[in-house]
């Protein structure tokens, strides 16, 4: 027997402070924040902001992304052309830093929020385990979104070079950072508890025989 949960018992948490609270009280009584029982239009919003991230994706790897001048030679690459040249010059912790935050990480996290959404409403039907570990992934991988910060820093180290090395910003600057604010966005924007709603719903389903409700 499935256990009672909150959606049942008409219980809110608070999206701002974590009160459980009828949701018929409407405003949370710690914070006086509007309660819902889910975050309203969830999977709409996400969506957006993934679709919006996948876009200027596109800009982001393929315009150059910063300018090196070293001894007088300039040369403006993009993430990938980036990364090639540190990993020649046998700069490869910072090769690999800049791979996988700016590579690696956006595409694992746009790929899996793409996939939680299209679980969310019915689209495919996963397992209780393939759910939690996709989300578990998704989870991991957001917290290491501020990790470009630390690459913006490294890259700053090496602009206190000087004579030996200056790097400036390419136009695909501001599309990598967009990149990373949409998806910051779409992670905040989404609702877990849909997976479970969607269970549950499918479990009554085959428990029933009727067909799923969209």
């Amino acid at each position: 027997m499935t256990p009672p949960r909150a959606i049942h018992r008409a219980i809110a948490s608070c999206h701002t402070c974590g009160l459980a609270s009828p949701v018929s009280l409407g405003k949370c009584p710690r914070c006086h924040s509007t309660l819902h029982l889910r975050k309203s239009n969830s999977i709409q919003r996400t969506l957006a902001f993934l679709i919006a991230a996948s876009a200027l994706y596109i800009p982001a790897n393929i315009l150059p992304i910063m300018v090196v001048a070293e001894f007088g030679d300039v040369l403006a690459s993009t993430i990938l052309e980036g990364v090639a040249i540190f990993w020649r010059k046998g700069d490869y912790p910072i090769a690999l830093v800049i791979f996988i935050a700016s590579i690696l990480i956006p595409v694992l996290k746009i790929i899996a929020l793409f996939w939680l959404c299209a679980a969310a409403s019915g689209k495919v039907h996963p397992s209780p385990a393939a759910l939690g570990r996709v989300y578990w992934i998704t989870e991991l991988v957001g917290r290491w979104s501020m990790v470009d910060v630390f690459v913006v820093a490294v890259l700053v180290a090496l602009v206190q070079l000087g004579a030996l090395m200056t790097i400036t910003p390419g136009p695909a600057a501001l599309a990598f950072a967009g990149v990373v604010v949409f998806t910051m966005f779409a992670a905040m924007s989404f609702d877990p508890r849909l997976l479970w709603d969607r269970l549950e719903s499918l479990e009554k389903t085959k428990t029933s025989g009727n067909p799923p409700a969209p």
